[in-house]
This record gives structure tokens, sequence and C-alpha cells, in this order.
């Protein structure tokens, strides 16, 4: 019985985002990773996973100046599977606001990243969330696993509609800190957390392994 090969993973290294935490990660999950950003590696590998953290703004302007969202638009449009992490799946918005500056996103889904409104902010530490029933990427995992989450922005509402029978809505993840905000979205080829699964212990291990098992 021959054994198939690891998946190939590229951690796109734009300048933000904890990339080395990012690998260990994977790489205990289960997949081959690579840390670059070279344009033809991004572009063949089975998964692109794109982290982030900082500002808005700045973590778009990073992006672009690498080439990033050239290459998960053009992941997209094949069909190629592309995972975003924190301020890596806000930019997948179409914009966001800090400190009342509007900046424009990649717009993969219709929504504005703005202020949370809670009592204490950051939000930063393990909570729980509200997957949708049939989701893949907390398949295994109780409804009590905790994530670690460490933002101050979020999206709070979710516009996209999928009018198509035969596409598959998407499936959106909630969480509460003040008020709901979105946690994470599987849609097609783009799945994205708002919690960091590299640093969710075994919650978010198997979540990793759960992506990587669909690449």
């Amino acid at each position: 019985m021959e054994l198939s090969s690891p998946k190939k993973v590229v951690v796109f290294d734009y300048g933000f985002g904890n990339v080395r935490s990012a690998e260990r990660a994977l790489a205990r999950a289960g997949a081959e990773v690579e840390i670059t950003r070279d344009f033809d590696t991004a572009m063949n590998a089975d998964g692109l996973l794109v982290p982030g953290v900082g500002a808005f703004a700045a973590c778009m302007k990073g992006l672009r100046e690498a080439r990033g969202d050239w290459i998960v638009d053009r992941r997209l449009a094949g069909g190629r599977p592309v995972m975003g992490i924190c301020v890596g799946m806000q930019i997948l918005f179409a914009r966001g606001i800090e400190h009342g500056v509007e900046t424009e996103g990649l717009d993969e889904w219709p929504g504005v990243v703005g202020p949370l409104q809670a009592d204490v902010v950051p939000h930063m530490g393990w909570n729980t969330v509200d997957a949708p029933a049939g989701s893949e990427l907390f398949a295994g995992l109780d409804d009590d696993a905790r994530f670690y989450f460490v933002h101050s922005y979020a999206v709070h509402d979710w516009t996209l509609q999928t009018e198509n029978p035969l596409m598959t809505a998407p499936r959106v993840t909630w969480a509460r800190h003040g008020e709901p905000f979105v946690a994470a979205v599987e849609n097609g080829a783009l799945w994205a957390t708002q919690f960091h699964p590299e640093k969710s212990g075994d919650a978010g291990a198997q979540l990793l392994i759960n992506w990587i098992g669909t690449l």
C-alpha cells in the first residue's frame, strides 16, 4: 500500500504574524511546511496560510507589497485552499475601520471590521465558539472547546448570501465578547479564524488537522 505524501502548506511571510508558531503547529498537525513569500511556491502549495497581527492598514500594506493580495485572489479563483488567521482573517473582508481611518481589504467577503464594544478590550484569552451544524473546521471538537483570542476589532455582521441552491452556503461560527462577532468562516476554498489555532492547544491542533485533511 502506497502512503500518501504530506500536504505542502506555505505560511505566507509578509512581515505580519507569528510565522514560526504557525509553522510548528502545522508541522505537528502533519503538514510539510515552508515559510516564504515566493510567488510560485505560494501559488503551487496545497494550502496557503495567511497569518496577521497588528493593525489592519499595516497588514494590508505589507500584503500588497508582497503581492499576497494577487496570490490569494488567484488561488481562490482556481479553487486552491487559503486560510486566514486573526488579522489574516480580517483583511479578507471588504474594509477595516481603525481609529476612524478606513482601509480597503481584499473584499473576498462583504463586511466591515470595526472596534469591539465590550467592557474589557482587547479580547485576550480563552473563549468558546458557536459553530454551525456540519462544520468541517470544528469536526471532532466538543461544543465547550475553547480557543485563544487576542483582538480589539472584529466583524459584527455577516451579509453574504448564497442564492444558488447547488452551492454550499458559507458556514459562519460566532463568539461573544461584549457582543457577538464572527469567530470563523468556512466558504469553499477559503477558511478563516479570528482566534489563533496555533496557540489553542489540543483544540487548535485538531482544527488544523481538519483543515489539512481537506487539502
